[in-house]
């Protein structure tokens, strides 16, 4: 047998083992929905801002790879409990921090965190990379060193990751960067329309006044003042860094839903692939 043909089969067994890594403990396929906006109860959202229950609290609503998400929601936010304080400044002196902690993809590097304190891309990043350490704790995956390198948070030198480059620049990116790093540039995502949305699933929002915000879904519900909101984690200056928040949707000119669908593409995707960010996002019609 010829050597590239060896190395290809040991290529796939490799891409073969990841997948059976993953769906060892149980269902761990693509998270699926029955086609219903998911209303939350109150109580689902009684333990306020602060918590570490979210894989409980929400895990009954789904099945599938977006556990491994709000498992490490769990994770992140117990390294701030508090929220860890929100910060962005790109020319401040240390840099901002994507995320209050140093962060290890199979125990290689991410980031050496400059500040403890953290912002919204930053947060659904770092649980992004957790939820995969989970997927993968048992199998100790091999990845090439130019994906690893597209991964990082910041350069070798500890100077910042611009916007745009590579997997975390493009997650980092104004306007829609899950669609971008996850569907358009590695291909481990697909697009969910909102009535679709699950816990887990990754949202990036296009306020109707100032920016965007990245963050992870949690649920619909109806506030006390009967305002239809959207529930979700991530890192903003209301929750003085990592937290929940119930936001009511008519703040919200667009959003962009993107769930996890294959993991494994983490093995496969090509570095150097472009994206297009011109892409429209969705209104919510709940």
């Amino acid at each position: 047998m010829k050597y590239s043909s060896l190395l290809m089969i040991g290529f796939f067994m490799l891409i073969f083992g990841c997948k059976e890594q993953v769906a060892e403990n149980g269902d761990h396929s693509m998270t699926q929905d029955d086609g219903s906006w998911l209303i939350l109860s109150q109580t689902d959202i009684s333990q306020g801002v602060y918590h570490t229950q979210h894989a409980e609290i929400f895990g009954k609503y789904i099945s599938g790879y977006n556990s491994y998400i709000l498992n490490a929601i769990d994770s992140v936010q117990a390294t701030a409990i508090d929220g860890g304080g929100y910060f962005t400044g790109i020319t401040a002196i240390p840099p901002e921090s994507p995320i209050g902690y140093d962060l290890d993809l199979f125990q290689k590097p991410l980031l050496k965190a400059p500040r403890s304190t953290s912002y919204c891309s930053g947060s659904s990043y770092t649980a992004f990379i957790e939820g995969l350490n989970l997927m993968f704790a048992q199998s100790h995956p091999a990845l090439s060193e130019d994906r690893y390198e597209s991964l990082r948070m910041q350069e070798l030198d500890g100077g910042r990751r611009e916007d745009e480059v590579k997997f975390w620049g493009k997650w980092n990116d104004d306007g829609y960067g899950n669609h971008f790093a996850l569907v358009q540039y590695s291909g481990m995502g697909e697009v969910i329309e909102p009535i679709h949305a699950r816990p887990g699933d990754f949202l990036n929002i296009s306020w109707k006044k100032g920016g965007g915000h990245s963050v992870i879904f949690l649920g619909w519900v109806i506030n006390a003042d009967n305002e239809k909101c959207v529930v979700y984690w991530s890192s903003q200056k209301g929750t003085n860094g990592m937290g929940d928040s119930v936001t009511p949707i008519s703040r919200i000119k667009e959003v962009m839903f993107v769930r996890l669908s294959s993991p494994e593409k983490l093995f496969t995707f090509d570095p150097d692939k472009q994206v297009d960010d011109s892409i429209n996002g969705y209104s919510i019609d709940w």
